[in-house]
């Protein structure tokens, strides 16, 4: 169950839970991917002459997280965030999440993010999963390296 050369992740087996990340882990990892891709919206902004607080330059930026995180997660499980904070996204036995599944999570995280951890909050107070993981069966989980 290796993340492409990445290690493994945490502790599993059929009979025991996953090791999920800490909600402060899933903030910093996020917050790492929001600055690089900040700074490559800017770039493209600035060549497409559109305006940063506009709905345009909003949409952009959403766009290009999305595609972001669906590309590296499902692809890899991980975004550099989560490399950096060595945290994965996994299926529920700790396997590799495919495009599709990556592509649901990464909606949520891009285009709904306050209404998708609100309401994971609300319904589900203790799971540390967002209501988009949930839909999509995808857990955040420390990862260990060996």
């Amino acid at each position: 169950m290796g993340r492409n050369g990445a290690g493994e992740i945490s502790q599993w087996s059929e009979d025991s839970e996953l090791a999920l990340a800490s909600w402060e882990d899933r903030f910093w990892a996020w917050l790492i991917d929001i600055m690089l891709i900040g700074i490559l919206w800017h770039r493209v902004m600035m060549v497409l002459k559109l305006e940063a607080l506009g709905y345009d330059g909003a949409l952009l930026h959403s766009l290009m997280l999305f595609i972001y995180w669906t590309a590296l997660e499902g692809y890899r499980g991980q975004s550099l965030g989560k490399m950096v904070m060595n945290i994965a996204v996994t299926g529920r036995s700790g396997e590799d999440i495919g495009l599709a599944d990556a592509a649901v999570e990464s909606f949520g995280k891009a285009f709904l993010l306050p209404i998708d951890c609100m309401a994971a909050w609300i319904i589900s107070r203790g799971s540390k999963q967002r209501l988009f993981n949930r839909i999509s069966d995808t857990f955040v989980v420390r990862q260990i390296d060996e």
